[in-house]
């Protein structure tokens, strides 16, 4: 096969199964030869990830502990204050961050948190890092206000395949993500999609997922993957704990990675939640995949994450090197 290093939004879901269905060594071939045509090799961007408001979310994502109709004991908490974000912010960057995302457990942003958000982007893009946002579904007002204060990435996951999406969420629709989509991409912000495996879902499902994506206006510029992380409490956390369906077999984790990868050649591949339960091998050849991307640190919203120290570890084991961000902060004086 030879390495196609264009972005195509004309995906058939039977080209996509024919890539999951390649032998494995030419499936990570294809998928790290279209990396390197694309991004430079050997490095990945380290992120943060902030619960800035935790907890009370009125949504039934079987996946998260953050639902109101969650028994997991997780107590929901006020928006945090802005100092204290930045405080967090200038703790990430000192720790090698170029991203901080900040996530907030709401159905949709409230007009009286608007300020708020809107300083804490302000001022961690004055730090000279990335800001990604994830506060549930936007409207197109709301879209243009993030964006006139200068967030870089929104982040809303359309999790799964539309067909196995009702089986996960029951408050809000396929569709509804695919508006909060279409109203970031339209206001200019770089769009943050992806999903996660390991919800009991089939390879046709996760086909089916990197299908929806693939053939949107414009592929996600951030996509990230998730493995479950099945928390006792939450609907999905309850069914799959203790199963052999709780852990994806690692190898169609790669698979899912690399195929991300080949779809979609020009954006930013994240390996997400889930890291903290994967061996060393199995996150090498994710990079070797093309995943290009990680949070760091020691908590993912409310779930364990690796830690910057087994991270370190793991990139001086395999030479890999922290990506730099390229934020440009408009200068006051200069306006």
């Amino acid at each position: 096969m030879n390495a196609m290093t264009t972005a195509r939004t004309d995906w058939t879901r039977e080209e996509i199964a024919a890539l999951f269905n390649l032998p494995f060594n030419d499936l990570m071939s294809e998928a790290q030869s279209i990396h390197r045509a694309n991004f430079p090799r050997n490095e990945v961007q380290l992120s943060t990830l902030l619960s800035i408001k935790t907890g009370g979310c009125p949504e039934d994502c079987g996946y998260c502990n953050q639902s109101a109709s969650a028994e997991s004991g997780l107590k929901a908490e006020k928006l945090m204050s802005v100092q204290a974000v930045m405080q967090a912010a200038a703790q990430a960057k000192d720790a090698g961050s170029s991203r901080f995302c900040m996530g907030a457990a709401w159905r949709n942003p409230k007009e009286r948190d608007m300020p708020a958000i809107v300083q804490m982007v302000k001022g961690v893009r004055q730090m000279g890092m990335e800001t990604c946002m994830t506060l549930g579904m936007l409207s197109e007002g709301q879209a243009k206000v993030l964006a006139d204060a200068g967030l870089d990435y929104y982040n809303h996951n359309i999790d799964t395949s539309p067909e196995h999406y009702e089986k996960v969420i029951t408050t809000r629709t396929f569709d509804d993500r695919l508006e909060t989509l279409e109203n970031v991409r339209n206001s200019g912000i770089n769009v943050c999609s992806g999903g996660i495996v390991g919800m009991g879902e089939t390879r046709e499902d996760r086909v089916g997922f990197l299908h929806a994506l693939a053939v949107l206006p414009t592929h996600p510029q951030s996509v990230p993957i998730n493995a479950l992380v099945p928390v006792k409490g939450t609907v999905l956390g309850n069914m799959l704990a203790d199963t052999p369906l709780a852990k994806i077999d690692e190898i169609e984790f790669v698979r899912t990675v690399a195929v991300a990868r080949i779809v979609m050649p020009e954006s930013m591949v994240r390996l997400s939640a889930g890291r903290e339960s994967m061996s060393d091998a199995c996150q090498a050849l994710c990079f070797m995949a093309g995943a290009n991307s990680i949070f760091t640190g020691d908590k993912l919203l409310t779930t364990a994450n690796a830690g910057d120290n087994a991270d370190a570890a793991l990139f001086a084991k395999l030479g890999v090197v922290p990506m730099q961000a390229e934020v440009k902060v408009a200068m006051e004086a200069a306006e």
